[in-house]
């Protein structure tokens, strides 16, 4: 009998291990379909630009401020209630949101009008993370965290990935107004998937010995920012990461751009590239920082901010090799190592937030990190580069955007200070290992 019983908790257990895995798989769809909408837009600048007469600081605007400060904004008040309501109406709300937008970005007639519409795209996509974070942490143990956040967070590479791939040959087939439609259906159908097949599991169910958080609700927000400003780890965290970000950012949105001015490349040619390296690199960096994470933070968890640091050191000669080698191949094959080493801090900075924050701040914690990171990476980097670009293009011309872009290998190396000043306190602010 005792066997029996034995077997069946066996079977609940395999059960539900699986259910967890499906929900990690459908919640990184979500995400990709996240990136392509926000991805497609790099891809369609030029072309966009050329139409409305737009400046590279306008274009910077378009892909920076219009997005992030309502993004940014609000994230916070949406992960205020996803703290406390349900979180999967919340994801389900938001991804049919950004991706209506998505589609109606397509019937844009002037530049004020699209940006109108990307607004709406970053009030949407501002419900996703923040929520999904606080389900995947209650479907999965701390020492399971970083692969699950590098599977979550591989969506980014595959969401840019596809946007490369689908956006170069959609643009010539279809034009970049019914690009944008065609990006933005699937999420609506994608936000139903998760409303009828997606449990909202108990908080905290990942973890043992931890109080519910309803014992806290009430709290004010002023109450609950300071008591993230006070964790040392978290705070420096977070500088470390929006500086990151901004070499992200700021390289990223002008990638295109750059390909096509300096090493005069087809859209289709460069989509392809970069879809095929986001796949075949961005990936494997992402995966490799989560099974590091999980393996190396077990015995000490300074590795939690060691592997950001030693990805961004070892990729700021890749970057700076991609923006001056003469050949595009090669640039292309920097920009590979730039793009692996780039990727491997996602896990571990998304685990180590989840760990030393109370459960009930989970989702906030989160908000707060990508208001940070997008107020100042996204709202600055591509602002910064494009606006220097216009600068410098009366002296450098085309060449401009290759010296503007430098500013990523530069905030890298600063971001790195700021993660070893976290990794000096982390010991004593983690909360579950």
């Amino acid at each position: 009998m005792s066997d029996r019983v034995e077997a069946r908790k066996n079977e609940d257990r395999e059960s539900s291990d699986l259910y967890a895995r499906y929900v990690l798989v459908v919640l990184a769809l979500v995400y990709v379909t996240n990136h392509i909408d926000r991805q497609i837009l790099m891809v369609l600048l030029e072309a966009i630009k050329t139409e409305f007469g737009a400046s590279d600081l306008q274009m910077g605007l378009l892909t920076g401020p219009a997005f992030a400060l309502f993004y940014t904004f609000a994230g916070i008040p949406i992960a205020r209630w996803a703290d406390r309501g349900p979180r999967k109406l919340i994801i389900v709300l938001a991804s049919a949101m950004w991706s209506a937008m998505t589609a109606l970005s397509g019937t844009a007639r002037s530049f004020a009008s699209l940006a109108v519409f990307r607004v709406g795209v970053g009030v949407g996509e501002a419900g996703c993370s923040p929520p999904a974070h606080s389900l995947i942490s209650d479907y999965f143990p701390p020492h399971q965290r970083g692969r699950a956040m590098s599977i979550y967070g591989a969506g980014t590479q595959i969401g840019a990935a596809f946007g490369y791939l689908l956006g170069g040959w959609l643009l010539v087939s279809l034009g970049w107004r019914n690009t944008f439609v065609a990006v933005g259906v699937p999420g609506v159908l994608l936000s139903l998937l998760v409303w009828a097949t997606i449990r909202e599991p108990m908080r905290g169910a990942a973890e043992s010995g931890e109080p519910p958080p309803s014992a806290e609700r009430g709290t004010a927000l002023r109450a609950d920012l300071a008591m993230l400003w006070r964790n040392r780890t978290y705070t420096w965290l977070q500088v470390g990461a929006a500086l990151h970000a901004v070499a992200g950012y700021g390289l990223g949105v002008w990638t295109v751009p750059f390909l096509i001015r300096v090493h005069e490349m087809e859209v289709q040619v460069i989509g392809t590239a970069l879809g095929l390296i986001g796949l075949g690199v961005g990936i494997p960096g992402i995966v490799l920082g989560g099974y590091l994470c999980d393996q190396l933070s077990a015995r000490d968890p300074r590795w939690y901010l060691w592997i950001p640091t030693l990805g961004a050191v070892i990729g700021i000669p890749f970057t700076v090799g991609f923006l001056f080698l003469p050949e595009p191949r090669l640039a292309l094959a920097a920009y590979s190592v730039h793009s692996m080493m780039n990727m491997a801090y996602i896990a571990p900075v998304f685990a180590l937030m989840q760990g030393t924050v109370p459960l009930r701040l989970r989702s906030l914690a989160v908000a707060v990190h990508l208001f940070i990171a997008n107020l100042i990476g996204l709202g600055l980097g591509p602002v910064l580069v494009g606006g220097l670009s216009d600068w410098l293009q009366p002296r450098y011309g085309l060449q401009a955007i290759r010296y503007t872009m430098l500013l990523a290998a530069i905030t890298n190396v600063v971001a790195c200070v700021f993660y070893l000043r976290s990794a000096r306190t982390v010991e004593d602010d983690l909360i579950s290992r």
